[in-house]
């Protein structure tokens, strides 16, 4: 169908292909991934025409039709409606409708015979194109992209730049070209329009070849890998999976070959060496210099494989309790993003927070963020210190700064060989570091912001969207520097296998709550599963109550499970009495722990005046002054923790309460 042969194409001098060859054939789906920068857009849009190959060629068979879906769509805006944009993909439809439609107007006036042969031509030629079904066809693509029956008729221009790429999405998909080219189509999608995609592109009867990071995606869709590597088009006759474990084996088999020809080198460089004095030995000397000349050299294989070795510490260790929303309510307008909602997040908590988009995700980050007014109630725990990461955070950074300069700014105490330990670990090394923001690449940005984030030494992170733009080994890292983290994080992604190896609960938001599943990303998906296989009565097969299958039950925000039954399985309402006395101790405590908590922050004041005091020179010099301090210093820490163990144990007792209570 296209043969790609013996391609070159230059980038000033560097050669980002350099006698490639690749053939493309009708059906095949292919993954084409690389690192950043390699050339995988560049090779799509050399496919396309819109760039010219500087060697070898690209041929296509004549009845090809291609369709290519990028991220220059983005800043496509028209007042027509995101139906009508959609159907411009029926060309000659939308030509035979005009002309049925000026057809009849015109034979409300002048009725001729002629007329109607040239009308009955024209629709028996719409009714063989399908013409009356492409608007059903059009609608069913726009649904299953995320928008609603509501959004079809509404200009493109009120939508941002993500929802505008899914009109430009589903109208390459109505047009059905024999290659579709897509260059990283999830990265404006959410969870449920990417298993969508999925389906659709597996039954999708033309080939397909897309660019994406996104590895379940790629198990999901692709027959076939292709890698961009060292200028060449490397090829995997399988999905991603598979293309892991081949490229692990080619590695070992190029690695032993490397060091093979590499100890034949020095054999025959030590014999010229010895014998090229000698008359003897002089023309075996030159012919071996001759085979050395003509030798076809096997390259080293490059480890891409980054690791992060560095742990990305916080100086303040937080208490127990991060995070409590009690009674959350938010809305913009007619819709209702969350109603008396209740969400906890405790000490060590990794969230992945994933559902559809429209549904709030990143309103609730902005919530726990404390940057979105809400009606209720928000409250951080003892020394909780967040940062928060999101893509408009991009245009924060200093773009006449380098990346040191842009990391030093916010970490003032950090050393230049520790910045750029950390820049090492996100990819940048040499004098990659003296790059100005201004001349990076999204991705490359998004690599630098990540990195001021995991410097911050907060103990608590919130993080939406972060590996939208990275790479494949760039996600690794990132993935790396969580593991290794100590401290608790709220995480939005759709990315199913990042979610899948950071997460140890899964939020969503259901009926206006924060649910909360508490388990891996693949349990979640386990417990989904059964909960959509329930029987019409709402009974199941125990997937909501974790007690006949050993997978746990989600639970909303304040500890019961979504199908509303008390986790110690009690079924008896509490009178009033009771919880009269339960709201009397709720308050009690909750008292207590705001007392006990502004006791902790005066004691830490006095603690942090009695250290710099400690640090002076001249007490140095001062044994008898010195034990004073140091016994006060003893005695506040005590008292302290003291108070420390008094403010866990009364929101401890709160919780229960609150249960009790719900």
């Amino acid at each position: 169908m296209i043969s790609i042969t013996n391609l070159s194409y230059y980038l000033g001098s560097r050669p980002l292909y350099e006698n490639a060859s690749l053939h493309i054939k009708p059906g095949q789906k292919i993954g084409l991934i690389g690192l950043n920068g390699t050339g995988k857009s560049t090779l799509l849009r050399l496919i396309i025409g819109e760039y010219q190959t500087d060697g070898g060629t690209i041929s296509k068979a004549g009845d090809v039709t291609l369709g290519f879906l990028n991220q220059d769509l983005l800043s496509y805006q028209t007042d027509d409606s995101i139906l009508s944009v959609a159907m411009q993909a029926f060309e000659r439809q939308n030509v035979l409708q005009r002309r049925i439609d000026s057809l009849l107007h015109e034979m409300e006036v002048n009725y001729r015979d002629e007329l109607i042969d040239k009308l009955a031509r024209a629709q028996d030629e719409f009714a063989a194109l399908d013409g009356y079904t492409i608007q059903s066809k059009a609608e069913e693509i726009l649904e299953g992209l995320g928008f609603s029956t509501d959004d079809l008729h509404k200009p493109l221009r009120q939508f941002s730049g993500g929802w505008r790429m899914r009109v430009m999405l589903a109208k390459l998909l109505l047009q059905r070209p024999s290659l579709l080219m897509l260059d990283e189509p999830t990265n404006h999608l959410d969870l449920p329009s990417i298993q969508w995609v999925e389906k659709y592109i597996q039954n999708y009867e033309g080939a397909v070849m897309v660019v994406s990071h996104d590895r379940e995606f790629l198990d999901n869709v692709v027959d076939t890998i292709v890698e961009v590597s060292g200028a060449k088009l490397n090829y995997y006759p399988g999905n991603y999976s598979f293309y892991v474990e081949e490229k692990s084996l080619r590695n070992e088999i190029q690695q032993g070959a490397y060091e093979n020809q590499q100890a034949k080198i020095r054999q025959t460089e030590r014999f010229i060496e010895r014998f090229k004095a000698k008359a003897t030995k002089a023309k075996q000397a030159q012919s071996r210099m001759k085979m050395l000349s003509r030798m076809e050299l096997v390259d080293a294989v490059i480890d891409e494989n980054a690791r992060v070795n560095f742990r990305f510490n916080f100086s303040t260790q937080p208490g127990r309790h991060i995070l409590h929303l009690e009674d959350a309510t938010k809305a913009y307008g007619e819709k209702k993003i969350l109603t008396h909602a209740n969400a906890r997040l405790e000490r060590g908590d990794k969230v992945a927070l994933i559902g559809a988009n429209g549904r709030g995700k990143s309103t609730l980050l902005r919530i726990i963020a404390g940057t979105e007014p809400i009606q209720g109630q928000r409250r951080l725990g003892h020394n909780v210190s967040f940062s928060f990461y999101a893509q408009h955070q991009l245009e924060s950074l200093n773009v006449e700064d380098n990346m040191l300069e842009e990391l030093k700014s916010s970490n003032p105490t950090k050393s230049e060989s520790e910045l750029r330990t950390v820049l090492g670990c996100f990819l940048f090394s040499g004098d990659d570091v003296f790059k100005k923001i201004k001349v990076l690449s999204g991705g490359e940005k998004s690599r630098v912001a990540l990195a001021k984030v995991l410097l911050s030494q907060a103990n608590f992170l919130l993080l939406d969207e972060p590996t939208n733009h990275l790479d494949m080994q760039s996600v690794n890292i990132l993935i790396q520097a969580l593991e290794q983290y100590e401290g608790t994080y709220v995480v939005v992604s759709h990315d199913r296998y990042f979610v899948s190896q950071i997460a140890n609960k899964i939020w969503y938001i259901e009926d206006e709550q924060i649910k909360e599943y508490p388990g891996t990303y693949e349990e979640y998906e386990w417990w989904m599963e059964e909960r959509k296989a329930e029987k019409p009565n709402g009974t199941s097969s125990g997937a909501n109550t974790g007690s006949s299958n050993g997978k746990p039950a989600a639970l909303n925000g304040n500890g019961t499970p979504v199908n509303g039954q008390k986790t110690n399985g009690q079924s008896r309402s509490a009178t009033d009495d009771e919880r009269k006395e339960w709201q009397r101790a709720l308050k009690k405590a909750t008292q207590q722990a705001g007392e006990t908590e502004q006791q902790i922050a005066d004691l830490e004041k006095s603690k942090k005046r009695l250290e710099a005091e400690m640090a002076e020179p001249a007490l140095m010099a001062d044994s008898r002054k010195l034990q004073e301090k140091t016994a006060e210093y003893q005695r506040l820490s005590a008292k302290l923790n003291d108070l420390q163990e008094q403010w866990e144990e009364a929101m401890l007792e709160a919780e229960e309460l609150e249960k009790k209570l719900a």
